[in-house]
């Protein structure tokens, strides 16, 4: 895993997030490691910032808390997060791939809506997590593939999204052009 101090740390306040319900402290942790994700295009990277943003958007939504399943979902989650912390520290990189792949595998063990609705947020936060790989200049393809995800799911989300709005040139005329260049030059 690269950059594993930075990862430690965002595991770290992850677990606090968690354990205090800020679902908008998780989604600011996971996008601080798809910087470096982009960069590295590391799996392990990617992993934890779609894995962390999931457990923020699983947490916004408080009427999973009253499905069955949530309490082993929940403690679950915690226990991967500590022994991922763990793993890191005396990286061990083999395990904390186990552990992650942990908390996916935990959404299998549930049943009914709960089940459904944590699938589909994973899902969502894959795609998400893709169009901000994307828009740091890593192919779509590539991006598509790291994330096991369609061209055409990220295609489509990457459409939707909303980009900052870019100002658009303006051509100055004659007058305005020579007045500009009188200030600045001081004349």
């Amino acid at each position: 895993m690269q950059e594993s101090d930075n990862v430690l740390r965002i595991f770290e306040e992850a677990r606090v997030a968690i354990e205090k319900g800020d679902a908008i402290k998780l989604k600011e942790l996971s996008n601080q490691t798809i910087n470096t994700a982009s960069r590295t295009q590391d799996p392990d990277n990617i992993a934890v910032a779609v894995i962390i943003y999931s457990i923020g958007k699983i947490l916004e939504r408080e009427h999973y808390k009253s499905l069955p399943g949530w309490k082993k979902f929940y403690s679950a989650v915690i226990s991967s997060i500590n022994n991922s912390i763990e793993d890191i520290r005396k990286n061990n990189e083999k395990k904390l791939r186990s552990d992650l792949e942990m908390i996916r595998n935990s959404i299998g063990k549930l049943s009914g809506n709960l089940k459904l609705y944590i699938q589909d947020v994973f899902r969502k936060a894959s795609i998400n997590k893709a169009s901000k790989i994307y828009e740091h200049g890593v192919s779509m393809e590539q991006t598509a593939k790291l994330l096991g995800i369609t061209m055409f799911e990220l295609a489509g989300y990457a459409g939707q999204s909303k980009t900052p709005d870019i100002p658009e040139s303006v051509t100055l005329g004659a007058k305005q052009r020579i007045k500009l260049a009188m200030e600045i030059f001081g004349k």
